[in-house]
C-alpha cells in the first residue's frame, strides 16, 4: 500500500507541476540570499526562475548578468511578462497589474504594450489567460496558480467560517512583535487552527498545489518532531509570533492578495522599478531547462548559484539527474563560486556523498564544498518566509 500512496503521490506532483503555474511570487527571503552572496559586477548568478521576483531582486545589485533558469515554462512566462511590464509600462500601471495583482482593460494594455514584447511560448501562454488572471475586479492574480488557489481557500474559511478578517487585519496593522503575538495566539491560532486545517495540510494533494514533493514531505516527517502538520504549525508560530510583520510581504500578499508601496518585493519598489527599467532588467535572461540542461549547451562561467529547494525531489526520483546537475556545475563553475539551496529537511543527507568528476578524477562531492552552517543557521532563524526546514552557504573548492 505505501509504494502505491508513494505512485499517486507522485502522479499528482507530476500532474501539479506538469499542467500549471505553481508559484505566483517567490517564496524565498532574497534578503538572506543577497547578504551572503555578496555580489559584486563580474557576477554570472544562476537562479531557478519560480515567480521571477528574486531574479529582479539580484540583477539590482549590478551584478553582471541573471540567468533564470525552469523547467516549468509556465514560470518563465511569468518572468518574462514582468520583464516586458519593467520595459513597457509605467510604474503605476505595472504596480496595478502586480502589486495589487488586478489591471482594468488589461487585455487591451496587454495587446498594446506588453504582448510583442514576450517569446513565442510565453505569449502563447498569456494571450489565454492574461484577461482570467489579472483583469478580474473580484479575485487577485495572487489567488491564482496553484500555490495561489490553496491562500484563496484558506482566506474564505478564515473570512467566512472563521470570521476572522477583522482580526487578520489588526495582526498586519500591528506596530510591535508583541502586539503580533496577542492577536496571533490568544485571538486568530485558537480559531483558525482546526481540525480541519490540520487535515488540509496533511494531504499531499495541498503539499503539491504548494509545489511541495512526497520525497519532501518524508524528509519532514522523518527529521521534524511531529512531523508535516507540526512542522507548519511552528513556521507560522515564528511568521507571526516571532519575526516582524511590517515587512513580510510573502505572507501579507496571501493574507490579503496584493502588496502595497511600503511591503512588497524589491522590484515593486518605485526606485528600483526605474533602475530596472534603465537597463538593468536587460541583465536577465530566461531559460526553460533543467539547470543541467542550461549548463552543457552554454559555454559561460557562472559564479553564484541559487538552487531552491529541488534537489530533494531529485535526490529521491531522479538521482542520476542530481549526480549530473554537480557535474556540470562543477564544469561552468567560476572562480570563488558560491552555491546556496534550501530543502524541506532539516538536513540534506544526500549532498555529501554525491559522486562526482573533478579535473578528470572520481570525488565526493563534499570534498569540494566549504560549508558555513553558523552563518546559515543565523540567516534561516530571519528568514520572512520559514517554510523550509534548512538553508545551506557552500563555497566550491578548487
Amino acid at each position: 500500500m505505501k509504494r502505491l500512496s508513494d505512485w499517486v503521490s507522485g502522479r499528482i506532483f507530476k500532474m501539479v507541476h506538469g499542467r500549471n503555474l505553481v508559484y505566483n511570487t517567490c517564496w524565498e527571503d532574497p534578503r538572506l540570499d543577497k547578504e551572503v552572496l555578496e555580489l559584486a559586477p563580474e557576477d554570472n548568478l544562476l537562479v531557478i526562475t519560480s515567480a521571477g521576483c528574486n531574479a529582479l531582486s539580484y540583477v539590482l545589485t549590478g551584478l553582471n548578468h541573471v540567468y533564470a533558469v525552469d523547467m516549468n515554462y509556465r514560470q518563465n512566462a511569468l518572468l518574462e511578462l514582468k520583464i516586458a511590464g519593467i520595459r513597457n509600462l509605467d510604474y503605476e500601471t505595472f504596480f496595478r497589474m502586480f502589486g495589487q495583482g488586478r489591471l482594468p482593460h488589461v487585455r487591451e494594455i496587454y495587446n498594446e504594450k506588453l504582448r510583442d514584447s514576450l517569446s513565442d511560448a510565453a505569449r502563447k501562454y498569456w494571450d489565454r489567460r492574461i484577461k482570467k488572471f489579472f483583469g478580474n475586479r473580484r479575485r487577485s492574480f495572487y489567488f491564482r496558480g496553484t500555490s495561489g488557489t490553496v491562500a484563496r481557500y484558506v482566506n474564505m474559511y478564515a473570512d467566512r467560517i472563521k470570521r476572522l478578517r477583522p482580526l487578520i487585519n489588526e495582526l498586519l496593522a500591528a506596530e510591535t512583535v508583541e502586539e503580533q503575538q496577542e492577536i496571533w495566539f490568544n485571538k486568530i491560532k485558537v480559531r483558525l487552527w482546526s481540525r480541519l486545517i490540520r487535515f488540509i495540510f496533511n494531504r499531499d494533494t495541498t503539499l503539491s498545489m504548494l509545489g511541495v514533493p512526497k520525497a519532501q514531505r518524508m524528509q519532514i516527517d522523518k527529521q521534524y518532531p511531529g512531523g508535516i502538520v507540526k512542522f507548519i504549525e511552528d513556521c507560522l508560530d515564528a511568521v507571526l509570533g516571532t519575526l516582524s510583520i511590517r515587512d513580510n510581504y510573502f505572507w501579507r500578499v496571501y493574507a490579503t492578495g496584493s502588496y502595497t508601496p511600503t511591503c512588497c518585493p524589491e522590484y515593486l519598489e518605485r526606485e528600483n522599478f526605474d533602475k530596472l527599467k534603465a537597463g538593468l532588467v536587460d541583465r536577465i535572461s530566461v531559460h526553460t531547462a533543467t539547470v543541467e540542461g542550461f549548463l552543457r549547451t552554454h559555454d559561460v562561467k557562472i559564479s553564484r548559484f541559487v538552487l531552491l529547494d529541488h534537489m530533494d525531489w531529485l535526490s529521491h526520483h531522479l538521482y542520476d539527474a542530481l549526480v549530473a546537475e554537480w557535474d556540470a556545475i562543477l564544469e561552468r563553475a567560476a572562480e570563488k563560486t558560491r552555491i546556496l539551496w534550501r530543502s524541506g529537511g532539516l538536513r540534506t543527507e544526500y549532498i555529501d556523498s554525491v559522486p562526482v568528476v573533478r579535473d578528470g578524477k572520481n570525488r565526493m562531492l563534499g570534498e569540494l564544498l566549504t560549508m558555513h552552517p553558523e552563518k546559515a543557521a543565523e540567516l534561516h532563524q530571519k528568514d520572512r518566509v520559514h517554510t523550509y526546514g534548512s538553508f545551506y552557504i557552500a563555497d566550491l573548492t578548487r
